[in-house]
């Protein structure tokens, strides 16, 4: 299935937007997950940073290491999972359920819309 034009780029804007999401739930979790300044600081930084270096490593478009479909899709799922974990963790269930099903059908739309691209010879 290709998607039209139009709606690809915006599924694309979708899939960026998601993923600073995700990096911006780390570090709120991060932040509330400890009574000190220090800690609270640590976790904030550190949590979104391994998620970033992990997605950089291997889901983001210009992968350092190339995986198969299914290897790019565990990362991201990991990456999303703990941003949903996070949301649920600071108390924002709804936030993070919808931020689920979002992520959901934005990534299935975009692996189905790359497969298709890739088949033609894009």
């Amino acid at each position: 299935m290709t998607l039209p034009g139009s709606l690809h780029v915006i599924n694309e804007g979708l899939a960026f937007l998601l993923e600073v999401l995700a990096l911006a739930a780390l570090v709120w979790w991060g932040w509330q997950s400890a009574d000190h300044t220090a800690a609270r600081l640590l976790l904030a930084v550190a949590a979104p940073a391994a998620a970033a270096v992990v997605w950089g490593l291997f889901a983001a478009p210009k992968a350092r290491v190339a995986l198969p479909v299914l290897g790019v899709l565990t990362v991201k799922a990991l990456v999303f999972g703990t941003a949903v974990a996070a949301l649920y963790a600071v108390g924002r269930d709804r936030w993070a359920a919808v931020f689920a099903v979002v992520v959901a059908v934005n990534t299935v739309l975009a692996t189905l819309d790359r497969n298709a691209l890739a088949h033609r010879g894009f």
